[in-house]
């Protein structure tokens, strides 16, 4: 009996590997959380359509906007496989271990980036295509790179992290609007105390890497705390402009208030703590404001969306 159900052991073995390998890839839960900002972005360019926000056109979109995420997660993997094998949080991931070849990881996520934004643009409407793709390139050709040359790789990056709410907006409508570009401003700004503290927390791992954020660049912290507290500070009147333009209700106001005021509250706490982003106690700190950003926008989108005007 032992010798008759150890093959299908294996078997389940090997296929948890193989999924778990392209999760890893194409980096699934940073694009599970790009198809929910995109699927907000869809809503509310729905409602001023007059349309569903449920039906197949929603699907196409978040099948589309998935595909070249994870596509283009795949190709910056292949991009990075090297600098992944000199730092402790992603040297077992698929490529520096081994477990994949460049060329397969190469072919699959091209196949993704490029399938998906054709997908989009004959699914939905040209517009939806070219913008999602042109996402994807600004992301490989301009961030990737320059996370080895310079800090401002970060405000480069922001750019294509802010598209997905643009995307589901513009595969709802088929045009940019000002809707658009307030899930935009939203997404930008918070990305600035999300990857900070990221960098902040991962300094070490970074600098093994040879990539040039801010806390490696300056590692005594300051530039990295000034930048987090503008950002976040920035973020709350940012946040509110759903309700004045007539996209969410006054709960949401007050909610995006509560949310901005306790992320400005954590940036505060780290900022002001005065230790290098290498001391134990100061990395405590930039765990928390990472948590923090976490829930902030899962949270502030399902708010704005529950409080639709």
């Amino acid at each position: 009996m032992s010798t008759a159900t150890q093959p299908l052991a294996l078997t389940r073995s090997s296929l948890a590997t193989v999924v778990r390998d392209y999760a890893e890839l194409t980096k699934a839960r940073v694009t599970t959380l790009i198809i929910m900002t995109a699927w907000c972005g869809y809503y509310f360019g729905a409602l001023q359509s007059g349309v569903s926000s449920l039906s197949w056109n929603l699907l196409h979109a978040l099948l589309g906007i998935g595909l070249v995420s994870g596509g283009t997660a795949a190709l910056n993997e292949v991009m990075e496989w090297d600098i992944d094998s000199r730092m402790r949080r992603t040297a077992q991931r698929p490529l520096p271990t081994g477990r994949m070849s460049l060329w397969h990881a190469t072919v699959v996520g091209a196949a993704m980036t490029i399938g998906g934004a054709l997908y989009l643009g004959f699914a939905l409407n040209p517009l939806t295509g070219w913008l999602t793709f042109a996402t994807s390139v600004v992301y490989l050709a301009a961030y990737t790179p320059l996370k080895k040359v310079h800090p401002i790789c970060t405000f480069v990056g922001a750019f294509p992290g802010a598209m997905p709410g643009v995307l589901g907006w513009v595969a709802a409508r088929g045009r940019l609007e000002w809707g658009a570009l307030v899930m935009f401003a939203i997404v930008f700004f918070w990305q600035f105390p999300h990857f900070f503290s990221i960098a902040w927390l991962y300094r070490d791992d970074y600098e093994a890497g040879g990539i040039r954020m801010l806390p490696v660049v300056e590692p005594d912290g300051k530039s990295t705390a000034r930048q987090i507290l503008l950002y976040s500070a920035g973020l709350i009147p940012v946040s509110l402009a759903p309700t004045f333009f007539g996209m969410s209700g006054k709960l949401y106001f007050v909610g995006a208030l509560v949310m901005g005021t306790t992320l400005l509250y954590f940036s505060l706490r780290l900022a002001t703590f005065n230790l290098p982003a290498a001391n134990t106690r100061s990395k405590q700190r930039a765990r928390q404001l990472l948590q923090a950003t976490v829930f902030y926008l899962p949270l502030l989108f399902a708010l704005m969306m529950l409080n639709k005007r």
